[in-house]
């Protein structure tokens, strides 16, 4: 046992810190949860817009056609299956003529894409706040990159400036989120697409994980609600969360698509995901583009807590329907969550080396078919 006492006391080092985590085995039944017998209103969720337990919409996928249940193969080889034509040309269509590939999952993706483009001759210049999966796919690369500070556009343009003449770099890929995943803010992608145009060697790459399906005016995302669809290069998004589905998407310009084709491991090297996922994706695709009512809803219901938090004397960054409810410290936002269980809500919490030292916090994800009271409910026990 001894060659184990190293990651025993790692463990050890997490657990007095507040920050060791365990799975969790839970039922779900639309917007509730039930975790030992304790029914909860569940506020950890990524189905935005309600739409995973929605079984009218699986008996009426299933009575359609029959499925593949497996791929069995890359898509290079012979997991290219008629579904995955159908689903980029649908995404195409949508996202105004241009190319789209998916992906396993927006894991994959991120890990895949930077790698494949980005040479020693390209700098990445990625917001402090990128995701985890980002950061991975940035240092798989063979790129030089640089962090620049959480939402701040004077200092990434400074930096564009400093670098764009050097004669060792092609290319300077800019990397953010539309929504962020931990702070719930937004960036600003009409003045990331007026900076961008200043420089020639710039490209835009923005992950939509948390936007799609919520944002715009048919669920396109921040670059459809602000109207720069054309002119983000590395569009990208996940199906795993809104559309209720499994998998992530790039919409690019086509020479991107083929190039990415021929050289990006990840995809070259994974089993395809099983036709019948592939259906259910654009199935469920078609869906939110005409859910309206429920983007409007979340809408509503974001503007209020986000509102009631600060009355309430919390700290919150969010614009959005990811509300943080920031704490501290780790123990502290540990217990505050558990009573917040206790009284009904299952609201998780959020430590390092998720989010900087002293910034744990209570996270509220909502979705769109959580009701009104319930939302004034938690108010009132905050």
């Amino acid at each position: 046992m001894s060659i184990l006492k190293h990651y025993e006391e790692k463990l050890d080092i997490l657990k007095l810190s507040g920050n060791f985590r365990q799975f969790t085995a839970n039922q779900q039944n639309d917007h509730w949860i039930t975790i030992q017998n304790n029914t909860m209103l569940n506020l950890s969720s990524n189905d935005y817009l309600g739409l995973a337990s929605k079984k009218h919409l699986a008996e009426q996928f299933l009575d359609e056609k029959s499925y593949y249940f497996s791929s069995s193969s890359s898509r290079l080889l012979t997991g290219n299956f008629e579904e995955y034509t159908l689903c980029e040309k649908t995404l195409s269509d949508a996202f105004l003529g241009r190319s789209a590939l998916l992906f396993n999952s927006g894991y994959h993706m991120n890990i895949g894409i930077l790698p494949a483009l980005a040479d020693n001759r390209t700098l990445i210049l990625a917001d402090k706040l990128v995701h985890a999966s980002i950061i991975d796919g940035i240092r798989l690369s063979q790129s030089k990159y640089l962090r620049y500070r959480h939402n701040d556009l004077e200092h990434l343009s400074q930096l564009i400036a400093k670098h764009h003449d050097d004669l060792e770099i092609n290319r300077i890929i800019v990397v953010t989120e539309s929504i962020f995943s931990m702070d719930g803010d937004e960036a600003d992608l009409i003045q990331l697409v007026k900076l961008k145009k200043q420089f020639p060697k710039v490209m835009l790459y923005v992950d939509e994980a948390h936007a799609i399906g919520v944002r715009g005016h048919s669920g396109l995302g921040c670059a459809q609600q602000y109207q720069v669809i054309p002119e983000i290069d590395f569009l990208v998004g996940t199906f795993g969360k809104a559309v209720a589905s499994v998998g992530g998407y790039l919409i690019c310009e086509p020479v991107i698509r083929d190039y990415l084709i021929n050289t990006m491991r990840p995809l070259i090297f994974s089993t395809a995901l099983p036709p019948i996922n592939i259906a259910w994706t654009t199935f469920m695709f078609k869906q939110i583009q005409t859910l309206q009512k429920e983007r409007r809803t979340l809408a509503e219901l974001s503007s209020y807590l986000q509102s009631e938090i600060i009355q309430k004397g919390y700290s919150s960054p969010s614009t959005s329907h990811l509300i943080p409810i920031i704490i501290g410290e780790s123990e502290a936002a540990v217990t505050q969550a558990k009573v917040m269980q206790e009284h009904g809500f299952y609201i998780m919490p959020v430590r390092p080396p998720t989010v900087p030292k002293n910034s744990a916090r209570l996270r509220v994800s909502l979705t769109a078919s959580i009701p009104q009271f319930e939302i004034e409910r938690l108010v009132d026990i905050l």
